[in-house]
């Protein structure tokens, strides 16, 4: 029997989790929050030393074990360069197109926790300046444009005397919606999508007192977005890895965001076939909506686990997102869907 996940609390989660900044490098305020949600729960949790975090739903059986995967770091940036003009160069954080960040406004979080607010820009952004041509061309890579702060500085001195500093973190604004048609619209639902799904489906167990099969762990990792999440970690006993990161909706793609896509193939290979099928077959039996899909230029934690030796099958689910890496939308049919299939997931053989 898989519980019931209440969808309220689901989306309320979520709205939580994506208005916590955590840029790739600085997620220690979002791991600190995930992991009182568990403490509240009733699921001990640990630190690696890395800095993830690993929360355990206790099962019926002993032996292998079983673990699900999210990330709760964020695209991102860091100052790289304080210009002459006072304003900011960008290093990102993880990969994304210039012109997707260009006019969206943003905060600076210095060294000694102070936040300053600011809007990316174009280095030649004025069409009553520079030719229609030249502003297009300056959206085309993070090195024509640059935060405009919200702050009075004019010159590299004066921003350095607010106190930023090379290496301060870049957190895009969220701008978080739910809307009445039941679409969430935001940045960084990759992957806060998946661990909202978390959240509810330790309630739902928890609340209805239903005992997994196996022991679970949920392993939160903060270096997704950089390529080495999970390569270390994982708990020793794990026999099965279910990765939920963000299904891609676009082009070409078999998925939609309404449903729970169920990947066959990333950009670093194919996932394992066996609990692919698996997969399939529980989504089948429960009647839960899905697209089987293949994601090119991709990769998730499971590929990180996979290259550092992780013996361990690994499968790779998650909400269907359109616009991923840029401003995203998912549905909250596909957040019920992604939830219904983990549960199902936890209580197979």
């Amino acid at each position: 029997m898989s519980p019931t996940i209440q969808p309220q609390y689901l989306t309320s989660r979520l709205l939580q989790l994506l208005n916590t900044p955590s840029p790739t490098g600085n997620t220690e305020k979002i791991i600190a929050f995930v992991e009182a949600e568990f403490a509240g729960l009733g699921l001990p949790a640990y630190r690696t030393q890395k800095g993830a975090l690993v929360a355990t739903l206790a099962g019926k059986r002993a032996g292998p074990a079983k673990a699900l995967s999210g990330h709760v770091d964020t695209l991102g940036g860091m100052v790289k360069e304080i210009k002459a003009n006072g304003r900011l160069a960008i290093s990102s954080l993880g990969g994304y197109y210039a012109g997707s960040v260009v006019g969206e406004y943003c905060t600076v979080e210095t060294s000694t926790g102070n936040t300053f607010t600011g809007t990316v820009v174009q280095n030649r952004q004025a069409v009553h300046i520079h030719s229609l041509g030249q502003v297009h061309e300056s959206a085309e890579s993070l090195a024509k444009v640059e935060i405009r702060l919200d702050a009075q500085t004019g010159s590299r001195e004066e921003t350095l005397a607010l106190g930023i500093q090379v290496g301060d973190f870049i957190n895009w604004d969220p701008r978080p919606e739910l809307t009445e048609t039941g679409f969430i619209k935001s940045r960084h639902l990759d992957d806060k999508a998946s661990l909202a799904c978390f959240l509810a489906i330790a309630e739902a167990f928890k609340r209805e007192a239903i005992t997994p099969v196996y022991t679970t762990y949920f392993y939160i990792s903060p270096y997704e977005e950089v390529g080495h999440g999970a390569s270390s970690g994982v708990p020793d006993d794990v026999d099965e890895l279910l990765v939920v990161d963000t299904g891609i909706v676009g082009e070409g793609q078999a998925s939609d965001e309404f449903s729970v896509s169920i990947c066959a193939k990333d950009g670093s290979g194919p996932y394992d076939l066996s609990l692919r099928r698996k997969l399939v077959s529980l989504a089948q039996a429960a009647g839960i909506p899905y697209h089987l899909d293949i994601f090119i230029n991709y990769s998730s934690d499971g590929t990180a686990a996979w290259r550092a030796g992780g013996e361990f099958r690994v499968g790779l689910i998650g909400p269907g997102v359109d616009a991923c890496h840029a401003y995203e939308r998912t549905h909250q049919s596909a957040l019920l869907a992604t939830a219904n299939l983990i549960s199902a997931f936890l209580q197979a053989p």
